[in-house]
């Protein structure tokens, strides 16, 4: 199972308070369920069930039976295991962490990829990030001053600000409350039970 792509999609991390606090790699869930520090947690007839490794091996031999199209399976040496979207700590009580790392990824997904002046969407490649207040007029690399931007529309503004260069923002740059790449991942139906713990982002 180690070569697996499968290893490195998403796994929604809840504390024992069913709050949501992380997202990890497949490989890091098996990981905390293997070593029972954690359960997965399903959605069964408008409640909660929660299963260990090993009750969890058991329904995954069942339910490969008659695979959904939103289900992921890792083969194992002698079963197939299904791929959990969720899981809950069963250790810790740790609350939910309010800090957004501030990198070049989640500005892009905080913009939805949209050029913050044209509202173009190109390539990623064709993408960058732009200084709303120039940093040679004093502007800081913040959440609130910087936006994504299109090759075409960061030469056209340059080293000015957008009044200077005509040019109107799309919205005003603020830091986002949760992480944008959750955000993202609701639209993936694999993730349809994620909307149940992140209820705020799933209206956004």
């Amino acid at each position: 199972m180690t070569g697996s792509p499968i290893l490195d999609t998403n796994v929604l991390v809840l504390n024992r308070f069913y709050m949501a606090i992380r997202v990890v790699n497949v490989r890091r869930a098996m990981t905390l369920l293997y070593r029972q520090c954690a359960e997965v947690i399903v959605m069964e007839q408008e409640r909660f069930v929660s299963y260990d490794f090993e009750s969890w091996i058991e329904l995954s031999q069942l339910a490969a039976l008659e695979k959904q199209p939103d289900e992921d399976y890792l083969q194992a040496s002698h079963y197939e295991l299904r791929i959990p979207r969720v899981c809950r700590l069963t250790r810790f009580d740790r609350m939910p962490a309010q800090t957004v790392r501030f990198n070049r990824k989640n500005l892009f997904a905080r913009d939805n990829h949209q050029c913050q002046y044209c509202g173009q969407r190109p390539s990623t490649n064709k993408l960058s990030l732009d200084h709303v207040v120039p940093r040679s007029l004093g502007g800081e690399t913040t959440w609130e001053n910087i936006v994504c931007c299109c090759l075409r529309c960061n030469g056209r503004k340059g080293g000015r600000t957008p009044q200077q260069a005509k040019m109107k923002l799309l919205s005003r740059p603020a830091k986002p409350r949760f992480n944008p790449l959750l955000a993202q991942s609701l639209h993936d139906p694999r993730y349809e039970s994620w909307k149940t713990f992140l209820a705020p982002l799933a209206t956004r």
